[in-house]
């Protein structure tokens, strides 16, 4: 079987993790409003976007290592890795948990992008009227949507886990 099929099953794969982060990061910022917070709960809504990205990052990095395991060999590496330049991409999502990297929310938003583009390309295909491109936008669909839940379930871990950490350190200075 021929290797593009495998590549775009890959493909997939990251759209599954990162493509959705970007609608996610849209709602936020809508909900939290243009301006400078008034709210604590909204500063911090924002402020937690990148930590979430990074953790749907480590989770993807997850996935790839429980993919190898047990056979760690370069070849195997190779073979698994149809699209390394968009893998690689991805896994950079985990230097959003660095403190320099997780300020900047909109370098979280624009490294996202890239893996939304591949939607915005499919949904190019389908306006030029091909029967392939109409499968792939439904496809391209239904993970654009798993992605969205999983990046709004991350973010809600992290925003949960936040406020439980604010909440542990007042109880331990009163």
């Amino acid at each position: 079987m021929d290797n593009s099929f495998f590549a775009y099953l890959q493909q997939l794969e990251l759209m599954a993790f990162f493509s959705g982060y970007s609608l996610l990061y849209t709602v936020i910022l809508f909900f939290a409003g243009n301006k400078r917070p008034a709210n604590n709960f909204k500063a911090r809504m924002v402020s937690l976007l990148p930590l979430a990205y990074a953790l749907v990052g480590t989770l993807y990095l997850g996935l790839q290592l429980k993919n190898l395991y047990l056979n760690y060999s370069p070849e195997n590496l190779k073979q698994l890795m149809h699209q390394p330049y968009l893998m690689l991409w991805g896994l950079l999502s985990i230097l959003f948990w660095l403190p320099v990297l997780s300020k900047r929310k909109m370098l979280s938003l624009i490294h996202s992008l890239v893996f939304f583009f591949f939607l915005i390309k499919d949904l190019l295909l389908q306006l030029k009227g091909s029967v392939a491109g109409t499968n792939m936008v439904r496809n391209d669909m239904r993970i654009y949507t798993i992605s969205f839940l999983l990046n709004l379930g991350a973010f809600g871990f992290v925003l949960l886990l936040s406020f439980l950490l604010t909440n542990y350190k007042k109880h331990l200075r009163s």
